[in-house]
């Protein structure tokens, strides 16, 4: 995996909760994936609510055109 270094200060009370992680390098790279990884999923998220709600009216029209179909035998 290609690497660089990166300098960063962080407050002290996240300096202390980390002080017994071994590498902390690839901790904190975990959490920033986790973090990036959240905000995508949420964006996402968000995205398929607003084409859920863009076709409601639709799919409301196509359930009630092939509603019919209900309860005709097939399982």
């Amino acid at each position: 995996m290609n690497t660089g270094r990166l300098n960063i200060t962080l407050p002290s009370d996240v300096m202390e909760n980390i002080k017994d992680v071994k590498n902390k390098s690839a901790f904190i790279a975990d959490v920033i994936r986790e973090h990036l990884n959240k905000e995508k999923k949420q964006k996402l998220m968000g995205l398929l609510q607003e084409g859920y709600i863009a076709t409601k009216k639709e799919d409301k029209k196509i359930t009630a055109e092939w509603g019919h179909t209900i309860g005709d035998g097939i399982a």
